[in-house]
C-alpha cells in the first residue's frame, strides 16, 4: 500500500497563515480501481462517469466495467497483484460479492458504492444508500484512511459476506434474478410476490427437497436454511429484516436458522418477527437456530423415485449459484480488508 505524505504547503488554505491555524494536511492520492457493473439496478454510463469524475478529486481513479459473470472477480484479483491502494465495487451485492472473492486473503482494501436494489453490505457498513452521499462519504475517507479486517463466510469455495441460503430463499433469488426489470421497478415488493408465489406452488403443495443441517451443536431438518455472517439479513425498504441472532462481520462466527415446515399458519407470525424490533425469528416454534458456528453442513434429506438424491437451490449474497446435494459452510475470520 502506498505511503501517505502531505501535499506541498502551497496547497494549504490561503487564510491559514493569516489566522495562525493550519488545515489538516491532505494525503497523497491513492490509486483506486473502480469496478462498475453497468447492468446493476441504478447504474448508468452517465452516473458511472459522474462518480469517477467526482472521485478524481481525492483518488487516482481507473474505472472499468464488468462484461460477464465473475469478471469482477478477475478484475479485483488483477488489482491486488498490481498493487492498487483501494478497489471500489460500484453495483449491487452480487457485484460486491464477486469483487470480494478476488480480494480475499490480500491486503488490498475493498469499499463499495450502492448500485443495486438492496445494497445490504453497503448499508450494514454504514455507507449511505444514496450514491451521491456515498461518493461524498468515500471522498472524506481519503484523509482518514483506516482499513480494517472483517470475516467472510464460505459456501463450498464461494465466499459470502452477509448470507447464504438454501431452499425457499434461493428459489426466490433465482426467480427474481430471472426478471431484472421487475426487480428494478418493484424492489422488495417483487421479492415478496416471488416468495409468496413459490411458497404456495412449490413448497406448500409441491415436493421440494428436505434439508438437513449438521452442526457441532446439533442437527435439524426443514425446507429452508439461511446462514448469516452479518446482520441484518436484508432490508424491506428502509426497515431491516432480521432472521438470525448473533451474526456480525467481526465476531468470527456464523449464525444459522432452519425453517422446519411449509405451513400457511406459520406465515403471519414469521413475517411479523422478521420485521419486528422486539420479537425474534430464532424464538419461533418452527425454527431451529444455531449461533457461534465456525462450520456447518447443509445436505439433502430427500431421494427421488429412482433413489437419487434430490438437489436443492443455493444463493450467496443474493446471487443464485445453482443446485447442490450438499454444501459445506465455514467462517474465515479477518480474511478481507475493507474501508468504510
Amino acid at each position: 500500500m502506498s505511503g501517505q505524505s502531505p501535499l506541498p504547503a502551497a496547497d494549504a488554505h490561503p487564510t491559514a497563515a493569516l489566522n495562525g491555524a493550519a488545515r489538516p494536511a491532505r494525503t497523497a492520492k491513492k490509486r483506486m480501481l473502480l469496478i462498475v457493473n453497468p447492468y446493476a439496478t441504478t447504474v448508468s454510463d452517465r452516473l458511472k462517469n459522474l462518480v469517477a469524475y467526482a472521485l478524481q478529486g481525492r483518488y487516482e481513479v481507473e474505472a472499468v466495467a464488468t462484461e460477464a459473470q465473475n469478471h469482477a472477480t478477475e478484475l479485483a484479483r488483477a488489482a491486488a497483484a498490481r498493487g492498487y491502494d483501494l478497489v471500489c465495487a460500484f453495483g449491487g451485492d452480487g457485484t460486491l460479492n464477486e469483487v470480494a472473492n478476488g480480494l480475499v486473503g490480500s491486503d488490498v482494501p475493498l469499499t463499495v458504492l450502492p448500485g443495486g436494489s438492496a445494497n445490504v453490505v453497503c448499508r450494514t457498513l454504514g455507507i449511505p444508500n444514496d450514491v451521491v452521499d456515498a461518493t461524498e462519504h468515500l471522498l472524506t475517507l481519503a484523509d482518514r484512511f483506516k482499513p480494517r479486517r472483517i470475516d467472510v463466510g464460505f459456501a463450498g469455495d464461494r465466499l459470502f459476506l452477509f448470507s447464504c441460503g438454501a431452499g425457499l430463499d434461493a428459489s426466490v433469488t433465482q426467480r427474481v434474478d430471472a426478471h431484472p426489470h421487475l426487480k428494478a421497478r418493484l424492489g422488495p415488493w417483487y421479492y415478496t410476490w416471488a416468495a409468496v408465489s413459490l411458497f404456495n406452488r412449490r413448497y406448500l403443495f409441491g415436493r421440494p427437497a428436505r434439508l438437513r443441517v449438521r452442526t457441532p451443536d446439533g442437527d435439524a431438518e426443514g425446507i429452508t436454511a439461511i446462514a448469516q455472517n452479518s446482520d441484518p439479513f436484508t432490508f424491506f425498504g428502509s426497515r431491516p429484516v432480521r432472521l438470525c441472532e448473533g451474526a456480525a462481520l467481526d465476531n468470527g462466527a456464523l449464525s444459522l436458522a432452519m425453517l422446519r415446515r411449509a405451513a400457511l399458519r406459520d406465515v403471519p407470525t414469521l413475517a411479523l418477527r422478521c420485521l419486528s424490533e422486539r420479537l425474534s425469528v430464532a424464538d419461533h416454534r418452527q425454527v431451529d437456530h444455531f449461533q457461534g458456528l465456525t462450520t456447518a453442513r447443509i445436505e439433502s434429506a430427500s431421494a427421488g423415485r429412482d433413489g437419487e438424491v434430490v438437489r436443492f437451490p443455493v444463493q450467496v449474497d443474493g446471487d443464485y449459484i445453482g443446485e447442490h446435494e450438499a454444501l459445506e459452510l465455514r467462517i474465515e475470520p479477518g480474511a478481507l480488508t475493507i474501508v468504510a
